[in-house]
């Protein structure tokens, strides 16, 4: 680690297009191009780019009862969001290829009739390289996304060190957050939909916790990314900001390196030293020389959990 290169990092702070998937993605790639050409090697998108985060929508579920228009909301909700195999992957993957860069973004992905809050993890010309599913939906969000499993919890050893992703409130799980240590992360990368002014110590903790570098990236959305008729409980007023930003680059001891920004859609950069990951492990190494495995230990299930199973007990397994 400590003979690699310093590089430039990027995190997108942009508002999605939730009424369409495709021209999103043509929206993505373009910003994909546009840090590349400012020398961005890393780039970080926000939770939910590709079929959006739909911020204040109730889905008509008050409790005991699930109104006909939340049903409508889910359905067309459902209709905007991404297959791995569909359109929108393919024009992310050919940006990525197109600059060479690692690219990791937030999406609404459908498997079946479930939704599912995911990141997408593409590397340079090698395209598609995995996905992480949000392990634990907070609140209203838990209505209309499915929980991931532990199967999909991957971290990408790179040239420019080793990337994960974990996804707004996830980060508030201690356990999680052990988990990605232990993998070595280098570059946490934190796509989230939180606004709040309490974002970014939480960041600078992690940051500080892991000896990483923390990228965390929000939308800057307007009420007007959606159509009038969208239900919204912060306000019908065009120019209403549904979510302000605060994206930012911190530094393995905690040094905010880019941002936060709340003022629009921007784009942040950051010089990222990777020899500053071991000069912040010399006195602090959570999973290594400062952890106590004779008192705590943390046991991972990383094995897909499927609803359904099937075997054929008279069919011999393969060695």
């Amino acid at each position: 680690m400590s003979k690699q290169q310093s590089f430039k990092a990027a995190v997108i702070q942009a508002a999605s297009i939730p009424t369409d998937s495709v021209a999103c993605a043509e929206k993505a790639a373009s910003l994909i191009r546009q840090a590349a050409e400012q020398g961005a090697r890393v780039l970080v998108f926000p939770e939910a780019f590709l079929g959006g985060y739909p911020k204040g929508n109730s889905f008509g579920a008050p409790i005991g009862i699930r109104k006909p228009e939340g049903r409508d909301a889910f359905a067309s909700y459902h209709g905007q969001a991404i297959r791995l195999d569909g359109e929108e992957v393919a024009l992310v993957a050919q940006a990525a290829a197109d600059t060479d860069t690692f690219v990791v973004m937030g999406c609404i992905e459908a498997d079946g009739g479930t939704l599912y809050c995911t990141v997408l993890y593409f590397n340079g010309r090698e395209g598609l390289a995995g996905k992480h599913r949000k392990l634990m939906p907070t609140a209203g969000e838990r209505l209309i996304w499915g929980f991931g499993d532990g199967s999909t919890m991957p971290v990408f050893d790179t040239p420019y060190g080793k990337i994960g992703a974990v996804i707004c409130w996830e980060n508030y799980m201690p356990m999680l957050r052990m988990y990605m240590y232990s993998q070595g992360v280098a570059l946490y990368c934190a796509p989230t939909a939180d606004d709040r002014d309490s974002w970014i110590p939480s960041m600078r903790h992690i940051a500080l916790e892991g000896r990483c570098y923390v990228l965390t990236a929000c939308q800057h959305l307007r009420r007007d990314a959606y159509p009038d008729d969208f239900e919204c409980a912060l306000g019908d007023a065009p120019d209403t900001v549904l979510m302000r930003g605060g994206s930012a680059i911190i530094d393995p001891l905690g040094e905010v390196l880019a941002g936060p920004d709340f003022s629009a859609e921007t784009i942040l950069y950051a010089d990222i030293n990777p020899n500053q990951i071991l000069r912040g492990k010399y006195d602090f190494d959570v999973s290594g020389h400062y952890a106590r495995p004779d008192v705590f230990q943390l046991q991972v299930d990383t094995r897909e959990k499927r609803a359904v199973s099937t075997f054929n007990p008279g069919q011999q397994q393969e060695a």
